[in-house]
């Protein structure tokens, strides 16, 4: 019996294939895995273990009393991707002690089932809702209703000069929820705690049983910033289930639409990194020119964020050579502009000073955290899904993948200018030799009692849509991974021993989503 199934980006494979593993052999593969090299792509529970066991017999079974544990991780075969699988009641031992990667994923286990990670340096809730199983939860809260919304215990550093700064959960400005604890010597930030949890929405348990008329718009709205990005992976894995591939003028079509919410996103992130250190030529462009690359979105497909444009089976519009053209000749000028407002900022030595050595990661702390997209890029590891696991249009049109090695302000601004210079010449080649093809084919339902996994390169890093069908073709389980889940710990990290004033900056740095965490 195998230990482990390995599928390529957008594979689907019968749940009979899947072995499960005794907890000790699953926790040691994904240990020695991340150890060697791998990273914990995604790991979760799913409350109907007996249609993953092929020893049952019975697919319509449920154990309430099991729950299975899936871990996908990279695998040392490029382009693949590895899957374990095992089970656990009331607990296991944790993982995270000896791959930190693990930290953020057990406590959702741990919050979501009930099941304690016997070990876990750090467990309390990440989104503060009732556990999926009628039983005590981790905490041995016996009344579900005594669970009460983002509140927990921080973690606290005690002496005489120790103080604490609480920020949010509401902010200045229109932005979303998120609570900040600051344990502060002076102005000194010695560690940082975030609490989310508010935009907790319980989206993946409502796409269970689908697909059907909400699905899709739960899928576009998961994180509004990122609507090509989630709907370029569902799709895929729609794709994948269904056996139809969509035809290479949508596959260019999407890719198109990708590379412009990464132009949109990028601009903006640089424009806002710029104003909170006060340079306003660059803040004020940026915010214009980010608006231009929305527009070129809207020209695809009458939608400023994409909504409608990727959709299982193709894109959900066409454009002709004259709407091509236009495109072409406002990405030109709009790259152009952008190229000389983001040139101001490199030349200014007032910006670069508060830009180098703020917010500073290591590359090992990164490869620990599991860190990816700019975040991780920016520390010099070389992850990028386009590159690493292709799918799509991605298949023939690579762009080198963007790094720094510094870690901080700079290298994440410095990663995000990389990328849209890249982008804009992805989109210029991509607009230029459309294939001529249909843009959608007609599928039939999902084929049943199957797994299957979809990455994206969404503008803040990889994006992991992962589900199981029925006896029915329909979902019995859907799991969602935003590169935010991977990447809070970072921006947490990335203040120790700075000033607590570098903490909008380094924020923005990041600039993480709320909503596509609380999923």
């Amino acid at each position: 019996m195998p230990e482990k199934i390995s599928l390529f980006n957008g594979q689907v494979v019968p749940l009979s294939s899947l072995s499960k593993l005794s907890i000790e052999n699953f926790r040691s593969l994904i240990i020695e895995r991340c150890k060697n090299g791998g990273r914990l792509i995604s790991f979760f529970g799913t409350p109907d273990f007996s249609t993953l066991d092929k020893d049952s017999g019975n697919n319509s079974e449920k154990n309430e009393s099991k729950v299975a544990l899936i871990a996908i991780v990279t695998s040392e075969d490029y382009g693949k991707i590895n899957v374990y699988l095992s089970e656990a009641s009331d607990s296991y031992p944790a993982i995270t002690p000896d791959c930190t990667q693990a930290h953020w994923f057990e406590r959702e286990i741990a919050e979501q089932w009930g099941i304690k990670p016997l070990g876990h340096p750090w467990l309390k809730p990440i989104r503060f809702h009732a556990s999926y199983r009628k039983k005590k939860d981790a905490w041995d809260r016996t009344n579900e209703k005594e669970i009460l919304p983002c509140v927990t215990d921080f973690y606290k550093v005690n002496g005489d000069e120790i103080h604490e700064v609480a920020v949010g959960p509401v902010h200045a400005g229109v932005i979303e929820p998120g609570h900040f604890r600051f344990q502060c010597a002076g102005e000194k930030v010695l560690h940082l705690e975030i609490s989310l949890g508010y935009q907790y929405r319980g989206i993946e348990k409502a796409l269970v049983g689908g697909p059907d008329s909400r699905t899709w718009h739960y899928i576009q709205t998961l994180a509004g910033d990122t609507t090509i990005g989630h709907s370029l992976a569902y799709s895929e894995l729609i794709e994948a289930f269904t056996g139809n591939k969509a035809f290479a003028r949508a596959q260019s079509l999407r890719g198109i639409a990708l590379e412009l919410e990464r132009l949109a996103n990028h601009t903006g992130d640089l424009g806002a990194l710029a104003g909170d250190v006060g340079f306003l030529p660059t803040a004020s462009f940026c915010g214009r020119l980010r608006g231009d690359f929305l527009n070129l979105t809207a020209l695809l497909c009458g939608n400023r964020f994409g909504r409608g444009m990727v959709r299982p089976g193709g894109v959900g519009f066409d454009v002709d050579s004259s709407r091509i053209k236009t495109l072409l000749d406002k990405l030109k000028i709009t790259s152009s502009e952008v190229a000389g407002a983001i040139d101001l900022m490199w030349e200014t030595p007032s910006v670069l000073a508060r830009f180098e050595n703020t917010g500073k990661l290591q590359s090992s702390v990164a490869k620990d955290l599991g860190l990816v997209g700019v975040a991780a890029r920016a520390c010099g590891i070389e992850n990028d899904t386009r590159f690493d696991f292709p799918s799509g249009v991605y298949r023939f049109f690579q762009t080198p993948v963007s790094t720094w090695n510094d870690g901080d302000v700079f290298a994440r601004a410095y990663v995000r200018w990389l990328e849209i210079q890249r982008s804009e010449k992805m989109i210029t080649e991509l607009a230029k030799s459309l294939p001529e093809s249909q843009i959608f084919s007609d599928y039939e339902g999902l084929k049943p009692n199957m797994f299957g996994i979809s990455l994206t390169e969404g503008w803040r890093g990889e994006i992991c849509h992962a589900a199981f069908t029925d006896a029915r073709g329909r979902f019995s389980w859907y799991k969602i991974v935003d590169p935010s889940f991977h990447n809070w710990m970072g921006l947490a990290n990335s203040l120790r021993n700075q000033e607590i004033s570098d903490f909008p900056l380094c924020n923005k740095s990041f600039n993480l989503s709320y909503c596509g965490h609380d999923l």
